[in-house]
């Protein structure tokens, strides 16, 4: 069973996955897929657990080199990943 950490808010693209899914043969639970930033955020504080290290550097949302920008005003979250690329690699496809 994979488990990523996708959130509907983060993309339109994620907006409508289900909270569980069978992908080719293997079951993928999104536990957190309705999560807000916010909610993230809690977690992390009640758990005592820091962002990533690149969250301080400006990177809101971080992938592969080559699909992740540090976020800059008027940016929004989902315009620091992709750049008119290819949305989501296979793993994160339905």
């Amino acid at each position: 069973m994979r488990k990523p950490g996708l959130r509907r808010e983060q993309s339109g693209g994620r907006s409508q996955l289900p909270v569980l899914a069978l992908q080719r043969g293997i079951f993928k639970l999104l536990p957190i897929i309705d999560w807000d930033n916010r909610q993230v955020y809690q977690y992390l504080t009640q758990h005592g657990l820091s962002y990533h290290p690149l969250w301080e550097q400006g990177y809101l949302s971080v992938g592969d080199t080559h699909t992740t920008r540090k976020w800059e005003p008027g940016m929004s979250e989902e315009e620091t990943r992709f750049f008119g690329l290819k949305r989501e690699c296979g793993l994160h496809e339905g």
